[in-house]
C-alpha cells in the first residue's frame, strides 16, 4: 500500500499556516543599502517577541507578498560545552614548584578550573601556563600567569579558574609556586568554546530594588510567558568593596496552584576581590551565573535571594536578567519587504530545507523588528479537535447511561428467571 494517502492525511491533521490566524505581525525594517542580488539578512529576536508567539517559537511565519519565506533561528554567542574531569599527567615537584601536563581537546578552549582538595585552606599562589603540541617537545608558547587562592578564613571565598587566551594546544603545561603539595592538585576543568560574532546576550529584565529580609537581600522580577532567561547578572556599586556571597535563584509560575513549590534554577556564589594578598596582586569578579531555563512555565517570577550572614548588604546598581542572543537569519531579495507572522498557538515548528544549507555570512545584512501591532486580518482558528474532545463531559455521560440501561435490563432479566428445583 502507496505511503502517500496517510502523508496527505497526517498533512490534513496537522495545523496548516494561514495569515488570518495569526494575532500579531511585525514589519521588518531592512538594511537601507542591499546589494542587487538575494543576500543573507538576519533580525535579532528581542523578549517581546516571545511574549506572544509560541513556546519555543514555534509559530513564526516569515512572508513576502504574501508567500512564506524559509528562515532559521540561528545562535550567535558562544557555546560552551563542558569537560569531565581529567587527571593531570606527570604530577610531581620540580626545582620546589609542583608540575604537571594536561591533555586537551582538539577545539579552542578558555577557562580552566584546578580542582585542589578542599581540605588545603588559606592560600595565594602564582601559576604558570604554558602550551605545546607534543607532550615530550621542550618548546613552550607561554600563556600566562595567574592567582588563585583561598580566603575563606577572610569570608572573601575561594577561586582557582585561570582565565586563558582562546588556546587549541594539545597539551597544556602547569607550574605553581608556593606551599602546595601535589596530592593537593586533584584534577582539572575545563570547556571548549566556539567564537562568537555580537554580544553574547540581550536584557530581559534589570533592577536596582534590592529589599533587605533580616539576613539576607531579595530581588524579584515578574517575566511574560516564554520568555527564556539563559543568565543572571550582578552589577555591585562602586562603593560594596570585597564580597563573597551565596545566592540562590528560584522560579515560580505567577498564577501557581495552591501548595506548589517554587522551582531552584540556580544556586551559586558571587564573589569579587581587587587588592594584594602575600604580595600577589589578585583581580577576580565572578558575577554572572548560567541559570536554568523555565521558559516553559507561562508568566514567571523570578526570586533571587543574597545570604549575608552578618556581613553588611551588598549594594548594586542593577541586577539583570539576561538571554542568549537568537537571529533570524533569511535570504532577502533586493528592496523587497518583509512581514512576521505570530500568534497561532495550534502550529508546530516548520522544516525548511534552507536550514540543513545555512551557514552564517559574518557580512550578512543587519535588519531590525519593527513594532508589534495586531493582524488586521485575524479571525480565531476554528475548532478543529474531534467531538468527544470539545465536549468530554457528554462522553461521560454517554457512558452513564450505557451503564444504566445495561443494569436495568440485566435487573429485568434476574426477575423473569425462576430457579430451577
Amino acid at each position: 500500500m502507496s505511503a502517500r494517502p496517510w502523508t496527505l492525511l497526517l498533512l490534513l491533521l496537522i495545523a496548516q499556516p494561514d495569515q488570518r490566524y495569526f494575532h500579531y505581525t511585525r514589519q521588518l525594517r531592512m538594511p537601507s543599502q542591499q546589494s542587487a542580488s538575494s543576500q543573507q539578512t538576519c533580525a535579532v529576536i528581542d523578549p517581546a517577541l516571545y511574549a506572544h508567539a509560541a513556546p519555543q517559537l514555534a509559530d513564526l511565519r516569515l512572508y513576502r507578498d504574501g508567500r512564506e519565506v524559509p528562515y532559521v533561528i540561528a545562535d550567535n554567542v558562544s557555546t560552551t560545552e563542558a569537560y569531565p574531569k581529567n587527571q593531570p599527567l606527570n604530577l610531581g615537584l620540580r626545582n620546589g614548584k609542583t608540575v604537571f601536563d594536561v591533555k586537551m581537546p582538539g577545539g579552542p578552549y578558555t577557562d580552566i578550573w584546578l580542582d585542589i582538595d578542599p581540605a588545603v585552606q588559606d592560600f595565594v599562589l602564582s601559576v604558570d601556563v604554558s602550551g605545546k603540541e607534543d607532550l615530550s617537545s621542550t618548546e613552550a608558547t607561554h600563556l600566562g600567569s595567574y592567582t588563585i587562592f583561598d580566603l575563606t578564613q577572610q569570608k572573601l571565598g575561594r577561586s582557582t579558574v585561570l582565565h586563558l587566551p582562546a588556546s587549541t594546544f594539545a597539551y597544556l603545561h602547569f607550574s605553581i609556586e608556593g606551599r602546595l603539595k601535589p596530592t593537593a592538585v586533584e584534577s582539572l576543568t575545563y570547556a571548549t568554546t566556539t567564537a562568537q560574532t555580537s554580544p553574547q546576550t540581550i536584557v530581559v529584565a534589570e533592577t536596582a530594588r534590592v529589599t533587605q529580609i533580616e539576613r539576607t537581600s531579595v530581588v524579584n522580577f515578574d517575566l511574560l510567558a516564554n520568555v527564556p532567561v539563559d543568565s543572571i547578572r550582578f552589577v555591585p556599586s562602586a562603593s560594596s568593596g570585597n564580597f563573597h556571597r551565596q545566592v540562590e535563584v528560584s522560579v515560580e509560575p505567577v498564577n501557581k496552584q495552591p501548595g506548589v513549590s517554587p522551582l531552584t534554577a540556580a544556586s551559586f556564589d558571587i564573589l569579587r576581590y581587587h587588592g594584594a594578598q602575600n604580595g600577589k596582586r589578585i583581580d577576580e569578579e565572578q558575577l554572572n551565573e548560567v541559570v536554568q531555563n523555565q521558559d516553559r512555565l507561562g508568566a514567571t517570577r523570578w526570586t533571587v535571594t543574597i545570604q549575608n550572614g552578618d556581613d553588611q548588604p551588598i549594594a548594586f546598581d542593577s541586577v539583570r536578567l539576561e538571554m542568549a542572543v537568537h537571529r533570524l537569519c533569511f535570504d532577502a531579495a533586493a528592496g523587497a519587504g518583509y512581514v512576521l507572522y505570530y500568534g497561532d498557538q495550534a502550529l508546530s515548528a516548520p522544516q525548511y530545507d534552507y536550514s540543513s544549507f545555512f551557514h552564517a555570512d559574518k557580512e550578512a545584512a543587519q535588519a531590525a523588528f519593527g513594532p508589534e501591532e495586531i493582524n488586521s486580518q485575524f479571525i480565531p482558528r476554528p475548532d478543529e479537535r474531534p467531538f468527544t474532545e470539545k465536549h468530554p463531559a457528554l462522553l461521560w455521560l454517554a457512558l452513564v447511561l450505557a451503564v444504566a440501561v445495561l443494569g436495568s435490563v440485566a435487573l429485568r432479566t434476574a426477575k423473569q428467571t425462576t430457579p430451577k428445583q
